[in-house]
Order: structure tokens, then sequence, then C-alpha cells
């Protein structure tokens, strides 16, 4: 087997399997597929993660999983697709970050690891065995990939700005409602000494 057949073959199992999660992860959120909770669980779930309005965020993470990872699998848009994949997973960081790097702990090691291959998928392109090939590379062009982060940058930046001042109100009401601590004159204090 010829190099430039078996790098084919390599891209194309890497679209399929990073696909294929990404398919399964939006579509849990979606439609409840693969024991998911199904857009008004993950709406609940987007909304208690600082992720407001919960239903649009939640659909919007879905279609981006979902929409990316089939686009992905099937080497259509790839630049697109990739972009698609690392929007809904730089929120998956985000929300993993404060368990640190390492997915046992929690951490965002996984959703960081989708977003790397998916990336490495859209610079590269599909390979032969892909639509965008078929098509021509069309919708494969450095012009589509350079849009297409751009886009998502943005957007993902505006989510996530979004979320960081929900959890940083959220974080001020819990100081102000914690209970004080009964305020002590220095006199007070110096009495109690020994």
């Amino acid at each position: 087997m010829a190099c430039r057949e078996r790098t084919d073959l390599g891209l194309l199992a890497l679209r399929l399997g990073t696909g294929g999660i990404l398919i399964a992860h939006g579509t849990q959120k979606l439609f409840g597929w693969f024991g998911g909770r199904g857009l008004k669980g993950a709406a609940g779930a987007m909304h208690a993660m600082g992720f407001r309005p919960g239903l649009p965020n939640a659909a919007m993470a879905g279609l981006s999983e979902s929409g990316g990872g089939l686009l992905l699998a099937l080497g259509a848009a790839t630049p697109a697709a990739g972009a698609a994949a690392v929007g809904a997973m730089s929120a998956a960081v985000a929300v993993h970050k404060p368990s640190g790097f390492f997915n046992s702990g929690g951490g965002y090691e996984y959703p960081a690891f989708l977003a790397l291959t998916a990336t490495g998928l859209a610079i590269t392109g599909p390979g032969r065995i892909s639509i965008d090939h078929a098509t021509g590379n069309r919708l494969n062009s450095p012009k589509v990939l350079a849009g297409a982060y751009a886009l998502s940058a943005a957007a993902a930046l505006a989510v996530l700005r979004r979320r960081a001042k929900v959890m940083a109100a959220q974080a001020a009401a819990k100081a102000q409602a914690a209970p004080k601590e009964e305020e002590v004159s220095p006199e007070e204090a110096a009495a109690e000494l020994p």
C-alpha cells in the first residue's frame, strides 16, 4: 500500500472516530440518545453550569457537536466542522478547568484532546476519501479555515464571557449570603488573651 493511500486511510479513521464521538455527545444533548438527558435535561445542566439561557446554549452545543462531528466523519466542509467542534469543546474545557488537566480527576483533558484532533483534521484536510475531495475542496480552503475559526473563536469568547459574569455574580451572592463572623473590637479581643 502506497504512503498516500495509508495517509488517506489514517485520516478517514481519525475523522470517523472523532466525528463519531462528537455525534454521540451531541445527540445525547439533543435527543437523549446513548444515555443522555435530551434537550430539556441538557438545558437544565447548562443553566446550572452558568450558561444562560440554558436552552439555546444546550441546543447550540448539541448542534455544534453532532453537526461538526457528522461533517468531520464525512469529510465535508472540514474546516467548518473542526471549528464547530472546537467551539463546543471550548465551553467543555472551561467547565472542567477547575478540576485540573487529567480526565481521571474531572479535568479538561478529554475535551481538549477532541478540540486538538478536530483542529488537526481541519488544518490537514480530510484526505481523498471524503466529500471535500469529491467536490474539488471548495469548502476546504485556507479562506474557509480562517473564517470558520475566527467565527468560532468570537462565538466561544462571547459565550464564555457571559458565563464568567454569571459565575462571578453567583459567587458574590453566595459570599453575601454567608453568615458573617461577629465583629470583635480590639479591646474585647485583648481581654480574651491569657
